[in-house]
């Protein structure tokens, strides 16, 4: 049975012309999964930091988000507060164990209530940290785990996202990329949530309704 099937394969070598041993291939493919090449990447994607920013701020507007940009992180409270002064919304916010939020100086509001954890029914407002914002669509990429809730993505009519600047990047590889570089070789988050615009659906009637399988609002945040 092995000489038969070895015999088979050495057929197929020949007719492909490939002269390769077993050892060659076996090398050839630890180098492809230790560099992968790159995907080709449409035009729109490739362009510089200042651009990509532009970009991801169009489509998250054009998409009925809100964004507010700051200088740095210790701005994040206060523009939290003043969006949801700014819409009349509750001063009372929940969101995960995320050391870059719960590390913030949140002394300078301190008529905005903070509660964390997994989001409940009850709660109006979310606030999660972003891994990685994408620009071709305005896209933002969570990844979910105690430091951000998969709850807080779904449960509350309105979701603050903050994430930074220098993780704006151009495509959907490089959003993972930061994924993998935030996590380690071979490894994930249990799940992946791509935010784009408040949840919204225009199925029945061809009505478009906002917050209909999520948030009804979206404000996202831009540090630096």
């Amino acid at each position: 049975m092995a000489s038969d099937r070895t015999a088979f394969i050495a057929k197929l070598r020949a007719g492909l012309h490939d002269g390769r041993t077993d050892d060659q291939r076996r090398a050839e493919v630890a180098a492809r999964l230790k560099t992968p090449p790159s995907h080709p990447l449409p035009a729109r994607v490739q362009l510089g930091p200042k651009d990509q920013r532009t970009l991801f701020e169009g489509h998250l507007t054009g998409q009925s988000a809100t964004v507010v940009s700051v200088s740095n992180k210790a701005d994040i409270p206060e523009a939290i507060a003043g969006y949801l002064r700014n819409n009349n919304l509750p001063s009372r916010v929940r969101f995960g164990a995320d050391p870059y939020l719960t590390d913030l100086d949140w002394s300078k509001t301190p008529a905005l209530q903070r509660d964390s954890g997994k989001a409940t029914p009850t709660d109006e407002t979310s606030v999660s940290h972003a891994t990685a914002g994408i620009s071709e669509t305005g896209t933002l990429m969570l990844c979910s785990g105690a430091d951000n809730p998969v709850t807080l993505n779904f449960l509350p009519e309105t979701h603050i996202i903050v994430v930074e600047g220098r993780d704006i990047v151009g495509g959907y590889e490089a959003g993972l990329a930061k994924v993998r570089e935030r996590y380690g070789k071979s490894k994930m988050p249990r799940t992946v949530n791509m935010i784009s615009g408040p949840s919204r659906t225009g199925d029945i009637g061809g009505v478009l309704v906002m917050g209909a399988h999520g948030p009804r609002r979206l404000c996202v945040v831009i540090v630096g």
